[in-house]
């Protein structure tokens, strides 16, 4: 392996990393690790839901999401390619919302298959998505048949991953 083909390797995994903390940003709530997803001047092309800066997505988010009780991001899939100091992606995600319970007392819970197609850059000694490409592939909705949650498992800075991670 020679040496570009190394740096490769670090640069997808670095990426990789990006995309996994933003999961774990969003599921935690945690606004600032989702600010750092994107470069300053980064968009956000979340097909009729969302268009703007990577920020203000991450702010409108907030407030769907601070309306659901619980929800689960996961990325799979993950393609990556690397030009210098440019780089793009696709990556599968799937999105797990639970509603809150409605005036009955029902909740529905929400499975969206999409896919974010990102391109990157390295600024500032990190890579980040200076443009975001969301397509819904398929969504359900149906309602919630609730089971076990586990009390360690919270949508702030008290997430045993927290203690794990030392505040990463």
């Amino acid at each position: 392996m020679n040496d570009k083909q190394l740096q490769e390797l670090i640069d997808k995994q670095a990426i990789r990393e990006v995309l996994s903390r933003y999961c774990r940003a969003l599921d935690r709530m945690d606004k600032n690790m989702a600010y750092a997803v994107w470069h300053e001047q980064g968009t956000a092309h979340y097909l009729d839901l969302y268009e703007g800066s990577g920020r203000g997505f991450v702010d409108w988010v907030w407030e769907a999401h601070a309306a659901m009780e619980r929800h689960s991001h996961q990325i799979n899939n993950l393609l990556i390619t690397i030009n210098g100091d440019k780089a793009q992606s696709e990556a599968y995600v799937t999105v797990a919302l639970w509603t809150c319970k409605d005036q009955q007392g029902q909740q529905q819970e929400i499975i969206a298959r999409s896919r974010y197609l990102d391109q990157w850059s390295y600024q500032q000694g990190r890579w980040a998505i200076d443009q975001r490409t969301h397509v819904l592939d398929m969504q359900t909705t149906h309602p919630l048949i609730r089971g076990e949650v586990n009390n360690q498992s919270t949508r702030d800075r008290n997430d045993a991953s927290y203690q794990l991670f030392q505040d990463n």
